[in-house]
């Protein structure tokens, strides 16, 4: 049986590493179509005792890179799955409830991604959203030095490697913009000058997040609106907008 061309999406939840069958589970296909995934080297493993085995970790940031990826179409089945997989008493994920008017900043002052990222922080800890703001800071440069966030649109979206649930009063984002481009590590030297700091309390709700708002920023009108609005509270209303015809 041949794999599915869509992406597959959920979170794993548990702790410790996934076999076959519990992968499959997860990502809602056969054993054989994940044994498959791992033998091309398509989703993250390794094999102990000549069995396979998959971390937590590792498969969430195989998510995380598969909706940087993916088009409007798969954007929607992504949401659709990641909320099958939660409680029903979960919300729907919104972005412009995550953002408020102290944590988005325009003009951002910063030159660089170091800057950049320390003042993003301060704005949250301003807020009283982060406890730690140089913590936070250092977790999401490091997760930049890894592989940056930068889009090819001009927009980064950034978070530490893992969620900081003990540093944030709760998941929220920051938004900011510089008003000329700062060079963050996109391709093609596309420069950047929308950022995103998103803080999440654990990794599923940071996949439901990213996927929202990967899909708000995927029109192409968004920067215009965005760089249109007069003040906090018009991005706010203008991202709310956005989300309603989604």
């Amino acid at each position: 049986m041949e794999c599915p061309q869509t992406p597959f999406w959920v979170l794993p939840m548990a702790s410790q590493d996934f076999d076959i069958d519990q992968l499959a589970a997860y990502l809602h296909l056969t054993p054989p179509q994940v044994e498959k995934l791992a033998n091309r080297g398509t989703v993250p493993g390794r094999k102990v005792a000549g069995q396979w085995r998959f971390s937590q970790a590792d498969i969430h940031h195989w998510l995380e890179d598969r909706i940087g990826l993916s088009d409007e179409a798969e954007l929607v089945q992504v949401e659709s799955v990641l909320d099958r997989s939660g409680s029903s008493d979960d919300e729907v994920v919104s972005i412009a409830d995550m953002l408020r008017p102290e944590t988005i900043k325009t003009p951002l002052m910063g030159k660089s991604p170091r800057k950049i990222i320390s003042e993003l922080c301060e704005l949250a800890a301003e807020a009283q959203l982060l406890w730690d703001p140089a913590k936070m800071s250092d977790a999401v440069l490091t997760r930049e030095n890894m592989h940056t966030t930068a889009l090819d649109n001009g927009v980064a979206l950034l978070h530490p490697r893992r969620p900081l649930p003990d540093i944030i009063s709760e998941g929220f984002l920051c938004l900011g913009r510089t008003y000329q481009g700062v060079p963050f590590g996109g391709s093609r030297g596309i420069l950047t000058d929308v950022f995103f700091l998103i803080a999440s309390v654990d990794d599923r709700s940071h996949l439901r997040t990213l996927a929202r708002l990967s899909r708000v920023i995927s029109d192409s009108a968004f920067y215009t609106k965005l760089r249109d609005a007069a003040d906090p509270i018009a991005t706010i209303e203008m991202i709310a907008e956005f989300e309603e015809d989604l």
